[in-house]
Parts: C-alpha cells; structure tokens; sequence
C-alpha cells in the first residue's frame, strides 16, 4: 500500500464513506496520515477537517458515530473509501428541521439545474 500524504503527512486524500448495509454515500471528507492511523487504530471514520484544520473523528461531538466495517482502496492509491456502521441517529452534521441529523450529507438534489430539493435517501 502505498498511500502518498507527502513528505510530511499533511497532504490530503479525498475518502468516500459509504453505509456498509445500504451503500448510501454519507460523507466526502478527506483523510492525512494521522486522521488515517487513527482510523485505523481506533476502528472509527476519522479525517481530516479543511474547515477547522484539524483531525476530526466523526462523532466526538454529536455522538454520531461511524465504525468502520471495511476500507477499500482505489486503484491509483490515491482516494480511499470506508464501508462503515453509522451508530448514532445520522451522518451529516447539518440537521433536519426536527433537529436530527440527516442521514448522508447527500440529502439534496438538484431539479432543473437551479432549485435544491431536500431528499431523505440517496437512492
């Protein structure tokens, strides 16, 4: 395996997370080397947050935990995918209007190219 995070481990690499049961895509995020021993140590979707510039474990706030089942790799080696067991109540740290979260950040759709349309599945 011969994932490239650079010379100091910081260089990112996009990780697709997909529900192992369902294959619902919940989250693009992206991953260093440390976010990626993590995940692999601790057995739970850790990344990498552009957003706030630091190592993010899904769930450490919201409790919305994601517990990897499987972690595949692309054949270029240079984007990973995690098959993953949500626990928790979703995926995505926005919420519905009920104040749960949406199960995949992938929760709108796009009509007409120009209006969004909230959708519960990815299906």
């Amino acid at each position: 395996m011969q994932l490239d995070f650079g010379p100091d481990g910081n260089q990112l690499v996009p990780v697709i997370t997909q529900d192992y049961s369902s294959r619902d895509v919940l989250i693009l995020a992206y991953s260093n080397k440390e976010a990626f021993e993590e995940t692999l140590r601790s057995g739970y979707a850790t990344y990498f947050s552009r957003s706030r510039n630091e190592i993010w474990k899904k769930g450490s706030t919201s409790g919305d935990y994601l517990k990897v089942a499987e972690i595949r790799i692309n054949c270029e080696q240079n984007s990973l995918l995690y098959l993953v067991i949500p626990q928790g109540k979703g995926s995505c740290h926005a919420l519905k209007t009920d104040g749960t979260p949406h199960t995949t950040c992938f929760y709108r759709r796009i009509l007409h190219g120009k209006v969004l349309e909230i959708v519960d599945e990815c299906r």
